[in-house]
């Protein structure tokens, strides 16, 4: 018909807005495929409870840690000590929310540390191509040739009296271990982020910041460390779970932290001689370690597939 037009499927606002496609972030792309990891997604509820419960804790729960009662020791859980008493009398459970909370403390600062070390003479071989990559990964291969609990516990038997003068018994012993742990635990981040930066430096978006006179700074924090962080996220996860056991098997062979700083590994220590007559002293720490260790490494799990696109999920 003259002086008609014909409208264009374009021209319907409806329509346009339901041809135009959908843009999605990479971080909610990123947890949209890790909600699809049923075990990663339970494990953060149980790691998140953990976390919360040992921070709120002590608040919702006054007891003090070192209240010693010789008419109830040894006790189960009760109504008054719902996780039971030790052989003094103490409160299994005030003591495990204040020792949660130095045990993820230790956990988390050591995986920092390692995590620091290990992406920072990483990123430094990769991105050598003469002599610094082979001399790098020659310590890293003497690192992970050394019996790392023995070193642990001679390092921490030589050192941790110096420490505990400069920074007091507590923080002197928290210092020491979290440098010992996480110095002894950055080789597996070094050897991961060195083959992503063989593998990046070679790629055309590094190619291209190189031919625009970019230095090998500017390359390796703006170009090739943002696009390796996430095998980094997904081991420093280990690091953490890993630097926890350390400590208590630290604490449970009593180099660790002294008996009045209950932390997990120590309430182990402390009730090994009680294992037949109070095993509920034993058996809360354990299953503390047991499901943060577990959590952690699922949600490792779950992360590893939502950053790697090639999975389907």
């Amino acid at each position: 018909m003259a002086g008609s037009t014909l409208a264009s499927p374009s021209a319907d606002p409806a329509v346009a807005a339901i041809a135009a496609p959908v843009s999605v972030s990479p971080a909610r792309e990123t947890w949209r495929r890790f909600r699809r990891h049923r075990l990663a997604m339970a494990s953060l509820v149980i790691l998140t409870l953990l976390i919360v419960s040992v921070i709120v804790g002590p608040w919702l729960w006054p007891v003090a840690i070192n209240d010693i009662d010789f008419s109830a020791t040894l006790q189960g859980p009760s109504l008054a000590h719902p996780l039971g008493t030790d052989d003094l009398g103490q409160d299994i459970m005030a003591r495990m929310m204040y020792g949660g909370r130095i045990s993820l403390a230790v956990g988390l600062a050591a995986m920092v540390v390692a995590t620091f070390v290990g992406v920072l003479i990483g990123a430094l071989a990769g991105m050598s191509r003469k002599v610094a990559d082979p001399v790098l990964m020659w310590v890293t291969d003497l690192f992970l040739s050394l019996p790392q609990l023995p070193l642990l516990l001679l390092i921490i038997y030589l050192f941790r009296e110096q420490l505990k003068a400069l920074f007091g018994v507590e923080g002197g012993v928290f210092v020491l271990i979290v440098i010992v742990i996480g110095g002894l635990r950055w080789m597996p981040v070094a050897r991961l982020v060195r083959a992503q930066f063989l593998s990046l430096r070679e790629k055309e978006f590094v190619e291209a910041a190189r031919a625009q006179g970019a230095t090998k700074m500017r390359q390796m924090v703006r170009h090739i460390l943002p696009n390796a962080l996430g095998p980094v996220i997904v081991a420093s996860t280990i690091e953490v779970s890993t630097a926890i056991i350390a400590e208590s098997t630290l604490s449970f062979l009593g180099l660790g932290f002294p008996p009045d700083i209950p932390t997990w590994g120590r309430l182990l220590f402390d009730a090994k001689d009680q294992l037949d007559t109070a095993p509920h002293w034993a058996l809360f720490p354990g299953a503390a370690i047991f499901l943060t260790v577990l959590s952690i490494n699922f949600i490792g799990d779950g992360l590893r597939d939502a950053l790697d696109p090639r999975r389907v999920i």
